[in-house]
């Protein structure tokens, strides 16, 4: 079995695949301050509730935008399935081209997902992934990753106007079915969902726009959104054509794949 772990800033999602199969995930809460132990112990009990052995897990992959997270799980890869992790990073291959004018700068989760939603669903692209921030990446039809766009996550903007203001609440992100509210918790839940739905839409079309620029026959891009809240915003727009959950987690597959013989 190959154990994968896609972490990103509020949440750790974790995943089992079996001959190329996800037979299990998880959602954890991402904590710089625990142990390689901790998250091990953790883990052994998830694996138990579902009936699994660790003692199968063969591999261990690595997608990290939180550097002080990465040692910790390297370390747990060795203690607790003697296993050295393949890290996303320079020198993995994913069979994109790197069009970013730094490709060190990519995030690992960018990346990972845009290796995923090609193989799925060919190119030109435009993945959208709903995590603490909202990226927005293109793809080519010919497999180039050119970059995109990143904008402050729905709970983000949420924390901000908590944090930020003398009296307006903590609200759930949740949409109040209309924009002219009248109450201080649904006006919010109006801006916040709303307000995000709009800049989705917008930053989508012009990306699709500038694509459809770079493509030989204007082809259409396709749109795949991804993440905790992709439902929620999808519900309300239509320039989302798939929604994909498991999208991170079957990246890291593929890329394990493409890894694996060349693994020290």
């Amino acid at each position: 079995m190959l154990l994968a772990f896609d972490v990103g800033n509020t949440n750790i999602v974790l995943g089992v695949f079996k001959d190329g199969q996800l037979i299990q995930n998880w959602r954890l809460e991402t904590d710089n301050n625990k142990s390689a132990d901790e998250y091990g112990m953790v883990i052994n009990q998830l694996f138990t509730y579902e009936g699994l052995d660790t003692q199968e897990v063969k591999d261990v992959i690595i997608s990290t935008v939180v550097p002080s997270v990465l040692y910790t799980l390297q370390h747990l890869s060795m203690k607790y399935f003697n296993k050295r992790a393949i890290v996303i990073g320079p020198g993995i291959k994913t069979g994109l081209i790197i069009k970013y004018d730094n490709p060190k700068q990519v995030g690992a989760d960018r990346i990972v997902n845009a290796v995923a939603a090609y193989a799925k669903y060919g190119g030109p692209l435009v993945v959208i992934d709903f995590g603490t921030a909202t990226t927005f990446c293109a793809i080519t039809e010919n497999a180039e990753y050119l970059g995109g766009t990143i904008a402050p996550g729905v709970k983000i903007a949420s924390d901000a106007l908590f944090e930020k203001t003398a009296k307006l609440p903590k609200v759930e992100l949740e949409e109040p079915g209309h924009v002219i509210c009248k109450n201080t918790i649904e006006s919010m839940q109006s801006g916040l969902v709303y307000g995000h739905m709009g800049m989705v839409e917008y930053i989508t079309k012009k990306m699709k726009r500038e694509l459809a620029a770079l493509s030989k026959d204007n082809k259409e891009a396709v749109v795949v959104a991804t993440g905790g809240l992709a439902t929620l915003i999808e519900q309300g727009i239509d320039c989302i054509d798939h929604v994909d959950k498991m999208l991170t987690l079957e990246g890291l597959e593929l890329i394990y794949e493409k890894n694996k013989s060349h693994k020290k």
